[in-house]
């Protein structure tokens, strides 16, 4: 994996990457760990993968805390902060990663309770940790945030939804975080090839893949989403607040 932030350029910066024990979020908080970051490795059940990844990170000279949470329930994201309170001390930059929704046996309103509520719920419980020249930086996909406009397989339906509502119920925070001087972004991807997300589809869908790869020409790997994930907690915010990763001509945008 190769260094995608200046060394150093994050020392003294302290990162939360919800859902980062595997996937995007691994990579991310990896990103950020390389910079000089300290970060919180959040998970849900996947305790020995974010110690390894924590351990990994400390060899690195930072400090990594590993933090466990069902982020769909308020008692256990405000104890999460009260952990990053008290280790850290504060929060710099604040990356929405963790998401699901085709998960069997969750509830048919966890999707929404996941990809719409808990989003707030944890941006909500982090802004006391987080000061002016803070960074919060939700994560979406093409199908989710292009839903209103251009259909998406009928597996992946509610869960765009959800994400998209999640989306639209962040972007209107977007002042009040102004006013605080934080600023936000939605980093929009493709398909991204080795995902959870994507295998899951191609087994419910068969051949989802390779028929979006071929459309789009290319898909993004894991890592190389992470990178523009990681690049948008310190690039500059663009004016529409989005920063659209992979090919989007067969999306069609709100007029």
């Amino acid at each position: 994996m190769t260094q995608i932030l200046e060394p150093g350029s994050l020392a003294g910066r302290r990162a939360l990457v919800t859902g980062s024990s595997r996937g995007v979020g691994a990579d991310t908080a990896r990103y950020f760990a390389q910079a000089g970051a300290d970060v919180v490795v959040n998970f849900r059940n996947k305790a020995p993968r974010a110690e390894k990844l924590a351990a990994e990170f400390r060899e690195l000279g930072v400090r990594a805390l590993v933090q466990g949470a069902d982020l769909t329930d308020p008692d256990s994201v405000q104890a999460m902060m009260a952990a990053v309170r008290e280790e850290f001390g504060g929060l710099d930059i604040l990356v929405l990663n963790a998401s699901g929704g085709m998960e069997s046996n969750m509830g048919e309103d966890y999707a929404l309770r996941l990809n719409r509520d808990a989003q707030l719920s944890v941006l909500d419980a982090a802004l006391p940790l987080m000061g002016e020249g803070s960074r919060v930086v939700f994560v979406t996909s093409h199908q989710a945030h292009f839903i209103r406009t251009t259909p998406t397989m009928p597996e992946y339906v509610p869960v765009a939804e959800s994400k998209r509502a999640g989306e639209d119920a962040l972007r209107e925070l977007i002042p009040d975080l102004a006013a605080r001087g934080i600023g936000f972004t939605v980093v929009s991807g493709d398909m991204i090839e080795g995902t959870v997300t994507a295998t899951l589809l191609n087994r419910l869908n068969p051949g989802a893949i390779e028929a979006r790869r071929e459309e789009a020409g290319r898909l993004y790997n894991v890592s190389e989403f992470a990178a523009e994930v990681a690049r948008a907690a310190v690039d500059p915010v663009p004016s529409d607040y989005t920063r659209l990763v992979g090919d989007t001509r067969s999306f069609a945008t709100e007029s």
